[in-house]
């Protein structure tokens, strides 16, 4: 039925023998009066402003259950080894072995460091779609594999430092496409290829001192980087080597195109001094093969001619 001035509601009303019923207070009746709506006398139906109270009633109930269905999904817990508040999940010096299991989604920042985390395996991290900074300071890294970083595309700041990392995989950082700040700074580092650089086209800031630097050819990837990027650099002039201890007194950036001349020229590789190793023993047998050869010829010829002139003799002799 409509109201007037109460807006258009749609009510559904129980038969009348029902209403009798339910208004004499039969049975569980009172499905007007219970709701503190006013009856009217003789038939029992609730009033215009009976039905308009009961339709105030049920319009909270119906945004409730609205709300309620719409409402987020909630986060997982935070691990009972970590402490967590808006979005931070702090779990240092916990002596963790590994990264938990279980992490809040909405999380921007982990704190890991002072762990004893020694790998990062295939998909160290659940998925952490917002993460943005993610701290793995003073653990025992030795190895990250190629597929540990997964899912971590909208990080921004990544800190490895204080660890045992020696060699890097230029795979581990391409799901890194966000990724502005690396810190790689005291760990075992002698070299490091062009491609972990390349793998990080939004790099603003990466700290590399602190590492045992051979400045040999094997670090001229990593000078020819270092020669257009001085200014992503914060710590180039502590950027030193360690051996040769002849150029441990000068930073890696003061190194000229002369440092590195003999580098230039095109090394041979192990397939071509494989080669060489099989050339010579090859080519040693195939000589003594041919003079051999050679030579037993020689000495077949040499009987041949003889063996005519033998047989001339006794035909000679026998006419006189």
């Amino acid at each position: 039925m409509q109201l007037p001035g109460a807006g258009h509601i749609q009510l559904l009303t129980a038969p009348k023998g029902a209403r009798q019923g339910r208004v004499a207070g039969q049975g569980e009746g009172c499905w007007a009066s219970c709701l503190g709506a006013t009856l009217m006398p003789g038939t029992g139906e609730p009033s215009p402003h009976g039905w308009v109270t009961m339709g105030r009633w049920r319009g909270p109930s119906i945004l409730l259950a609205v709300l309620l269905l719409l409402r987020p999904l909630p986060a997982p817990a935070c691990p009972h080894t970590c402490h967590c508040w808006a979005g931070d999940v702090d779990c240092r010096q916990r002596a963790l072995h590994e990264v938990p299991p279980l992490l809040p989604t909405n999380a921007s920042t982990l704190w890991l460091g002072y762990n004893l985390i020694a790998v990062l395996g295939a998909r160290a991290f659940p998925s952490l779609p917002v993460l943005l900074r993610l701290s793995l300071p003073h653990n025992r890294l030795e190895k990250i594999h190629r597929q540990a970083l997964l899912g971590l595309r909208e990080l921004q700041e990544l800190d490895l430092s204080d660890n045992y990392l020696s060699v890097l995989n230029p795979e581990t950082f391409l799901p890194l496409t966000s990724l502005s700040m690396l810190n790689l700074g005291y760990n075992r580092l002698e070299e490091l290829e062009a491609g972990v650089l390349h793998a990080l086209p939004q790099l603003q800031a990466i700290f590399l001192n602190g590492n045992p630097w051979m400045c040999s050819c094997s670090i001229l990837p990593l000078w020819h980087w270092l020669g257009h990027n001085r200014e992503k650099v914060p710590e180039r002039s502590s950027l030193q080597c360690v051996f040769p201890e002849s150029l441990n007194t000068y930073p890696i950036t003061a190194f000229g195109n002369d440092s590195f001349q003999q580098c230039q020229k095109v090394p041979l590789s192990a397939q071509h001094y494989a080669a060489f190793l099989l050339i010579g023993p090859f080519s040693f047998l195939a000589s003594i093969f041919c003079c051999t050869l050679i030579g037993f010829i020689v000495v077949i010829y040499q009987h041949l001619r003889k063996e005519p002139q033998t047989w001339r003799r006794p035909l000679s002799s026998g006419g006189h």
